[in-house]
């Protein structure tokens, strides 16, 4: 059978001055986040000297990273922290979708498929 689960990893740099602005848009992404039923995970990691964030994303599956790529946290929300950061690298594990991966073009992300492995 194969894996459905999806995961992204963006890391962002945040732009001088602009930490406090980038932390309540990631907090409002977050919240947004929660309300989707096939979003599993959506956690931001902060660096030592709070000028890097990785954010992880795991998704049930294609039909959810979809969703989420076409809901207001994407659509409305990423802009905003764009306006905050920038986006340092963008890597998809796992089968993104055919819709998900053209959307993806402009980020310039990676996209890693799975091959083999284990997950309990």
């Amino acid at each position: 059978m194969a894996r459905q689960t999806v995961y992204l990893a963006v890391d962002f740099t945040i732009n001088e001055g602009k930490r406090d602005a980038f932390e309540a848009i990631a907090q409002e992404m977050v919240a947004g986040s929660q309300k989707e039923s096939g979003t599993l995970g959506y956690e931001w990691f902060l660096s030592a000297d709070g000028k890097r964030s990785r954010l992880i994303e795991t998704y049930t599956d294609a039909a959810a990273v979809l969703a989420h790529f076409n809901g207001p946290v994407v659509q409305q929300l990423v802009p905003k922290i764009l306006g905050t950061a920038g986006v340092a690298r963008f890597e998809v594990y796992g089968d993104s979708g055919p819709k998900v991966r053209e959307m993806l073009g402009g980020f310039g992300a990676e996209i890693f498929d799975f091959q083999r492995g284990l997950d309990r």
